[in-house]
């Protein structure tokens, strides 16, 4: 998968169908801008490639630490693209927004994706790990995990996802606002109380990560058809009424009803074998044939 790699992403196919990306930015992955444009372009490329993945795993390389968020002292990172000078503040203030933007698209990337992207949580979860973690599709962390909604206390609201998706991912605003306003530290038990994580797995990184691989498998033997498009369905229930999803999702599954993984799936019960479907990706499958 070298491919794929870049100098601070590590990415590997440890099972058919199956991604682990590894966020590598020594010592503690501080997002600097270049980082966090080769983060969304990972999973962009693949997709744009039509590589056949139908999970993914996502991790840090580091046992302590997911990440420590933004590296402050990028200043591109933080804006201002290495200058002081302000000449105009509306022009400067267009030139910040276009690049929250860009930031926010990258980080969004993992929810574009037609497949699952799997968390695995260890370590120090802080600041824009938060705003990473939440457009993934399942969050699983280590008992180890220690996240902070850290914004507040470097001045600012945060901005790349986190007041997006929380709102919309957990279910107790009163325990999200008190940690979003305080900044505080919090734990895995306490995220789990929040919902901002499905699983709290004993022990640190190893013991999290083959928790996540062991889920991703799972699901990459079902059909991608089924997958993507259940993820699909469900990020649009997220931001629309059940009414407005129900017409939705009859118009998509009157495409998606044809597909060959029905019967795929019922020859191989009848069999007693397991079902080999096609890529999701037509080129791909093409190639195959």
């Amino acid at each position: 998968m070298s491919q794929y790699s870049s100098k601070w992403i590590k990415v590997s196919e440890p099972a058919p169908h199956v991604l682990h990306i590894e966020l590598a930015r020594g010592p503690v992955n501080a997002f600097c801008k270049e980082f966090w444009v080769a983060y969304g372009k990972v999973f962009d490329t693949i997709v744009e490639d039509g590589y056949d993945v139908r999970a993914a795993v996502l991790s840090s390389s580091f046992p302590k630490i997911f990440t420590a968020g933004l590296d402050l002292n990028d200043a591109a990172a933080m804006g201002n693209n290495g200058t002081e000078t302000v000449t105009d503040n509306a022009r400067t203030s267009l030139a910040t927004r276009k690049m929250l933007l860009a930031f926010q698209n990258c980080i969004g990337a993992p929810e574009r994706a037609p497949f699952p992207v799997i968390v695995a949580l260890h370590g120090h979860v802080i600041g824009l790990g938060v705003d990473i973690i939440g457009a993934c599709d399942i969050r699983y962390a280590a008992a180890n995990t220690s996240f902070a909604i850290k914004e507040v206390d470097i001045g600012l609201a945060p901005d790349i996802g986190s007041l997006a998706f929380l709102p919309k991912i957990t279910g107790n605003h009163s325990l999200l606002r008190e940690l979003t306003y305080t900044a505080r530290a919090f734990s895995a038990m306490e995220a789990d109380k929040l919902g901002l994580v499905s699983k709290v797995v004993p022990g640190g990184r190893d013991e999290v990560v083959h928790e996540a691989l062991e889920l991703a498998k799972f699901i990459a033997a079902k059909s991608p058809i089924a997958v993507t498009g259940s993820k699909h369905l469900i990020t649009h229930a997220r931001d629309h009424s059940v009414a407005e999803n129900l017409l939705y999702t009859s118009a998509w599954n009157s495409a998606a009803l044809l597909t060959n993984d029905i019967s795929t799936l019922l020859k191989a019960n009848a069999k007693k074998k397991k079902p080999n479907f096609a890529p999701l990706s037509v080129q791909t499958a093409l190639s195959k044939l």
